[in-house]
């Protein structure tokens, strides 16, 4: 995979979609620290949120094609499309081939000027006329919150302006043809000639008066915006293998941050789901505990301090809110709550319900204690020191531990049958204690309990060991006294449980690979999980895999593995939550902060990684 040109499909006007959808693999996003947008290969904004990521869209056509709204933009000839990101930016270059000619689309969620974090941004889109003479057209249909109620337009110093509530957006263009407003739309048609240039501007506001802006600031913080991302991109250190791969994983993650608060969401989208017309369908735009570990350490790695901080005190002060329980998932603001509910949209590709909140919230999820614990260990060799309420804080989790870890949880991928003990689970509530012992023989927190840590750490490797492992797979399974696999157990190996030399991970790695393995592809476990339907492969677990099996040494096979893996992206670098094994098409919400994070991790594990000696 590269993060270049490369022609998407032939021909594809609106009819290049399956029932007006187009393939999840044929999306990019852009973003500007507070929301994110989805782009088809077709040029179409399928996907918007405003003012912020966890916002109602006003683009929802990813969803609903007909009442979800979007932003139309391509020629009316038969065209074929090269698309790329400006190199170390996040601003998508679509370049159309006609047979008359050829244009260059630049899309870009312009970044503030000040204030930085004001609840408003603006989408600019720029086209250039490359090559002889190109027929365009594009129309902006708005549909406010989640498609439920179509925009009415009205002119403001005769610029189309759509409000709804509190949110408000205007359609400014330059050069782009006379537009036609009518009910619910902005529309144009215009032919670009080579040197020509058009702008279209759609400007956006929360509570606050809609600036309408001239075209020479619309070009000046374009520009800006691709300096600044190049200049974040530029400081970031990685020079190992898979530099290009791990540089765009950078950016995207970097786009997931939402820079009011220093949480990262796990994706930008809604309910895509996880199997085409099937049920396994969920909101992803939180910060997940299950995560924070991976993201911390990745932002370490790469010299993203500023990221790395702001990211956990985010953390530290969301999770004081429900001390010393831990909610599986928080707002991006920091909230508890995230309560589920269904809209009356059709779903992608009929995938229904189309959800936004997420109920995984209020279940119990031991596997989150390891995660804090984790990070906390991570940041404190980093820092050298925590101020003492919050070593306070982290010692009562560490004694919370000791009498929840024997509870069943709902485990690491959420299920929605009945708790169980998993064995993951319990490895991380292992791993919480090891980690608060660590903390507190360096005086880093207070040892007032060590010995009973030390006592329950012990308890649960023994429950592991006696009840999670089959000597039949040589492997630890799903849960107690199951014969399921589970990928989420490789997280072990990441972890060291049990220690570097802990013999039954090998064993482990190898019955993961064996029995949940298809080519590049890992599913995430066997058995049930109170869901109808199937899913696909999980691109998170592929990456543990590769990973894991550097860590035991065979870093020849672990660097074959990850060839293949970082080919799986698609055009422009991102991967999706899932993918079909069969296809290759993308599954599940995107872009997903685990999967590039999962894609970092191994990158630098097989990079530094010793290979086994020989016997």
């Amino acid at each position: 995979m590269t993060a270049s040109t490369r022609d998407i499909a032939a021909d594809r006007r609106r009819a290049g979609r399956t029932g007006g959808h187009v393939p999840l693999r044929d999306y990019a996003v852009i973003g500007d620290g507070r929301t994110a947008a989805l782009v088809a290969a077709d040029g179409s904004v399928d996907w918007l949120t405003i003012p912020y990521l966890d916002s109602p869209s006003v683009f929802a056509a990813v969803l609903d094609p007909r009442d979800g709204g979007c932003f139309q933009l391509e020629p009316t000839l038969s065209y074929t499309v090269e698309r790329r990101y400006l190199p170390g930016t996040n601003l998508l270059e679509t370049t159309y081939r006609t047979a008359h000619g050829a244009v260059r689309l630049t899309d870009a969620l312009t970044l503030p000027d000040s204030p930085p974090l004001a609840p408003g941004g603006e989408l600019v889109r720029r086209l250039e006329g490359l090559a002889g003479s190109v027929p365009m057209h594009w129309s902006v249909r708005p549909r406010f919150d989640y498609g439920r109620h179509p925009a009415r337009f009205s002119l403001r110093a005769g610029v189309p302006v759509a409000a709804h509530g509190r949110n408000a957006l205007a359609v400014s263009s330059w050069g782009a043809g006379p537009p036609i407003v009518s009910d619910d739309a902005v529309s144009a048609d215009v032919t670009l000639s080579s040197g020509e240039s058009a702008l279209i501007a759609v400007p956006f506001a929360h509570q606050e008066p809609l600036v309408l802006p001239a075209r020479s600031d619309c070009e000046q913080r374009l520009v800006r915006t691709r300096d600044r991302w190049r200049s974040w991109a530029g400081a970031r250190t990685y020079e190992g293998r898979w530099r290009e791969a791990v540089q765009r994983s950078a950016l995207v993650l970097k786009l997931l941050v939402f820079a009011p608060s220093g949480a990262i969401a796990a994706a930008a989208t809604t309910s895509l789901p996880e199997w085409p017309g099937g049920e396994r369908n969920w909101d992803y735009r939180y910060s997940w505990v299950r995560d924070s570990a991976f993201t911390l350490q990745v932002f370490l790695h790469l010299d993203c301090l500023a990221e790395a901080h702001a990211y956990f005190w985010w953390l530290m002060q969301a999770s004081q809110l429900t001390h010393p329980r831990l909610r599986v998932l928080y707002r991006l603001d920091g909230g508890p709550h995230a309560r589920e509910r269904v809209l009356p949209l059709s779903g992608y590709l009929d995938s229904r319900p189309v959800r936004v909140g997420n109920a995984a919230v209020d279940q119990v999820q031991l596997d989150t204690y390891g995660e804090l614990l984790q990070t906390a260990w991570l940041y404190a060799k980093d820092a050298a020191t925590l101020d003492r309420d919050l070593a306070r804080r982290l010692a009562e989790i560490a004694d919370f531990v000791c009498a929840a870890w024997r509870r069943p949880d709902s485990g690491i991928w959420e299920v929605r049958s009945a708790p169980a003990h998993f064995t993951q689970s319990k490895m991380m509530c292992w791993l919480a204690l090891d980690r608060a012992l660590d903390l507190a023989e360096h005086g880093i927190i207070p040892a007032r309990h060590a010995a009973r840590w030390r006592q329950e750490r012990a308890a649960a490797r023994t429950f592991i060991e006696t009840r999670c492992f089959s000597a039949r797979l040589g492997s630890y399974t799903r849960a107690a006294g199951s014969e399921d696999l589970d990928a989420a157990v490789l997280l072990g190996v990441l972890y060291d449980y049990g220690g570097p030399d802990n013999p039954r991970l090998r064993g482990t790695v190898d019955a993961i690979s064996a029995g949940l393995r298809h080519g590049p592809y890992v599913a995430r476990y066997s058995g049930e999980d109170g869901l109808a339907g199937p899913e696909g492969a999980f691109l998170a677990c592929s990456f543990w895999l590769a990973e894991a099996v550097a860590r035991t040494g065979r870093v020849e096979e672990a660097t074959e593995l990850m060839n293949e893996l970082v080919d799986l992206a698609n055009d422009v670098g991102l991967y999706s939550e899932e993918t079909d094994p069969a296809t290759g098409a993308f599954l599940g919400n995107l872009p997903q902060a685990l999967s590039h994070l999962a894609l970092i991790r191994a990158a630098l594990a097989i990079s530094t990684a010793t290979p086994e000696a020989s016997p």
